[in-house]
């Protein structure tokens, strides 16, 4: 076939990237294609578990005494005025202690709220930051800093970086799978898991958690496996024909990938998904057989099987806003407590049990925050507002010292004032204990190379084992 002098250019230029296509078209019989770490791993995979709308770091994971103490009085923000809020200080403001009882877990010491009875008994297992700063007190703003590192759509997501930089090891499964519950998806949808100015194979792929995973993931009743073949190459060659017509266009390959990911995917994903031939006692313990935790176990426990088959980033969510309690704290946070603490807390005995744990990454975390305070004309239906300043996560897993604590907050929980981090410095945290460094794993768009965490984050080392 012969090419022009500007083809040969541009493909020459593209080094890799024509072979790596070429490899691609050649049929299933290799093995999938993996790239190399910066460093060695800690971990294979990430679980990435979302708590949408903010969770309230005083009533979880950060007792604050003081909240007792000045219950009801009169809070003084004299002195933090800046606010992404413009009515957040409009109103006299009331100190709010926590409904909640905290005790000491585990041979660490941990502090827990009665909100979490079964990750209590896992903190032994578990790193807890308690100084993480967001940027942004906007839900939607906030939610894709969270995701992408920055607080508008466009940009590549955490678990898209990690699928670009370290490549899948399992040719037949997606490299980024998304769980997200569909009572609310997160603000902009799918821009949440998006692969933004990377290569378009790198996005999340989402799957549902009740009835089919991937909907028309089948082949159509009566086409035998030899039409599906015929047809699979005959679509190869159309598109291998309009790839070489249109080569500059950077979407295109990843349509191709998608197209034979989803061929590879009918035989590979029904099986790795079959939750239901999982045990009983296992099923029980992820809470699948209980109405109100039924939805977020079976997506951890989809997790873990996919993570067994090598799915690099796994990320779940819960609904949109589910933990934004500015009134009914009580009953907002008790129902969004209930519906994910046994699951989460199956998910690492299990793999603990089954050998996965300590290459299996799981972070948990909101966008940010809340306040220690509620507005004074709602008392009776008490609530907490965003905070920025200061928000709770835990780590466990691949490469995390379980039982450590780092970070402190001042006496009520408003602001973190010890070992602060931000947003940027989870994202590098992640990407370290991955393999990669946040300022090595770069892609060059819009007249510059691009970053997860841009100027580059702080590894949280004080979690590291």
């Amino acid at each position: 076939m012969s090419i022009d002098r500007r083809n040969f250019l541009y493909n020459t230029m593209l080094g890799a990237g024509p072979l790596a296509l070429m490899d691609l078209l050649a049929g299933d019989a290799r093995a999938a294609r993996t790239q190399e770490p910066h460093h060695a791993p800690k971990a294979k995979s990430c679980i990435f578990l979302t708590m949408l709308g903010g969770v309230s770091q005083m009533d979880t994971f950060d007792p604050k005494p003081a909240l007792d103490k000045f219950d009801n009085t009169v809070m003084d923000w004299s002195k933090e005025r800046a606010t992404d809020q413009v009515s957040l200080f409009a109103k006299p403001r009331l100190i709010l202690r926590s409904p909640w009882k905290f005790a000491k877990y585990g041979q660490c010491g941990m502090d827990v709220s009665e909100l979490f009875p079964n990750l209590a008994k896992r903190v032994d297992k578990m790193a807890f930051v308690r100084s993480v700063q967001a940027e942004n007190g906007n839900h939607p703003a906030a939610v894709f800093l969270m995701n992408t590192g920055t607080v508008i759509p466009g940009s590549p997501s955490v678990g898209a970086w990690t699928n670009f930089g370290l490549g899948s090891p399992n040719r037949n499964l997606p490299g980024f799978v998304v769980l997200p519950d569909f009572r609310a998806l997160p603000f902009s949808g799918s821009q949440q898991w998006g692969a933004g100015y990377l290569p378009a194979s790198f996005q999340g792929t989402m799957l549902r958690w009740k009835g089919e995973p991937i909907r028309d993931l089948k082949p159509p009743e009566g086409v035998t496996a030899d039409q599906q073949s015929a047809e699979r190459e005959l679509l190869r060659s159309f598109n291998q024909s309009h790839l070489e017509r249109h080569f500059t266009n950077p979407d295109l390959q990843g349509r191709i990938d998608a197209y034979e990911l989803a061929y590879r995917m009918q035989t590979e994903v029904p099986g790795t998904l079959d939750i239901d031939s999982e045990p009983r006692n296992v099923l029980e313990d992820y809470g699948i057989t209980n109405e109100v935790t039924e939805s977020f176990g079976r997506r951890c426990l989809m997790a873990r099987r996919m993570v067994e088959k090598g799915v690099r980033f796994v990320q779940l969510y819960t609904p949109s806003q589910s933990w934004d309690s500015h009134t009914e704290l009580l009953t907002r946070h008790k129902k969004n407590a209930e519906e994910v603490d046994r699951p989460i807390a199956a998910l690492i005995a299990d793999l603990e049990q089954r050998g996965l744990l300590d290459s299996t990454l799981i972070v948990w975390m909101g966008e940010f925050g809340r306040t220690p305070d509620n507005l004074a004309d709602q008392r009776d239906k008490a609530g907490r507002d965003h905070n920025t300043r200061a928000m709770t996560i835990f780590f466990a897993g691949g490469g995390v010292r379980g039982g450590s604590l780092v970070g402190r907050t001042d006496d009520l929980g408003f602001k973190a004032v010890e070992n602060i981090y931000r947003i940027r410095d989870v994202h590098a945290t992640i990407l370290h204990l991955m393999g990669l460094s946040d300022m090595k794993l770069t892609y060059y768009h819009a007249g510059r190379n691009r970053r997860l965490t841009d100027l580059g984050g702080n590894v949280i080392k004080e979690i590291l084992a």
